[in-house]
């Protein structure tokens, strides 16, 4: 049997990248437009994936115009499950249309760009926090064989691969399918997604969680998720969503 070198794995992994950007040449994770090899979001798409800056609020993590404030007003008068999250981008124009095409296009290779981004501006935060796994939202099976994959997922695993964190997609089932969470006010959001995830095993052998999904709007599908970990054993839930709206 032939054994090759480090240095020829690496080179041969090379030529197999360059082949795949010559057949499957990289897109914009914004506009979509082929891009130049070298390169991962057009010039002009640069302003249409802004990150998410100070001030934000101290839980969620959505930016809130007043600076001389610490929470939102949603985290104001609601207590999550969840003890504090972060996000990447704002929620809004061109973004917007990128979370759509990875959510529902199969446009999963804009989860490597997420994933680096969020690795970027968030790693010194979750290793403060001292994060053991990365937990993603969990789809219901059926809606997951519908759609050919949980978007969840595939960022949880891009981001894991960039903070060397294992992503763990076993301990939380989502055993009942839902109403998507757009359609719903907050109270409706709640009651929709009562009993809908469940703990696999009996007991969570992690402490310290961070929970991954695309998009954050009221928390209520964070809270449910971590709940449900709290309940089997973990100590502290965290989360980091690709995209989240403006806080007031």
């Amino acid at each position: 049997m032939q054994v090759f070198s480090g240095r020829a794995v690496t080179h041969m992994h090379t030529i197999v990248k360059k082949l795949s950007d010559y057949f499957y040449p990289p897109r914009c994770p914004i506009c979509d437009e082929i891009l130049p090899l070298g390169t991962v979001i057009c010039e002009d798409c640069k302003k249409e994936a802004a990150a998410v800056t100070e001030p934000m609020c101290k839980k969620c993590g959505k930016p809130i115009e007043n600076g001389e404030r610490e929470y939102c007003s949603d985290c104001i008068v609601k207590s999550h499950a969840y003890r504090q999250g972060k996000a990447v981008f704002l929620y809004r124009a061109g973004m917007k249309k990128s979370m759509y095409r990875f959510k529902y296009s199969n446009r999963r290779e804009y989860a490597q760009f997420y994933a680096k981004r969020a690795a970027d501006i968030h790693s010194d935060w979750v290793l403060r926090n001292r994060i053991e796994v990365i937990v993603p939202i969990p789809m219901y099976p059926k809606k997951k064989r519908r759609r050919g994959y949980n978007q969840a997922e595939i960022f949880a695993r891009a981001l894991g691969k960039e903070l060397g964190i294992p992503v763990d997609t076993g301990t939380v089932k989502r055993i009942r399918d839902t109403v998507p969470q757009k359609e719903l006010n907050d109270k409706e959001r709640q009651r929709n997604l009562k009993n809908a995830f469940q703990l696999a095993p009996n007991i969570v052998k992690y402490s310290q969680i961070l929970l991954v999904d695309d998009i954050y709007t009221t928390g209520s599908t964070m809270d449910a998720v971590a709940a449900v970990l709290l309940s089997g054993g973990a100590q502290n839930i965290y989360y980091i969503c690709i995209s989240i709206g403006t806080g007031f």
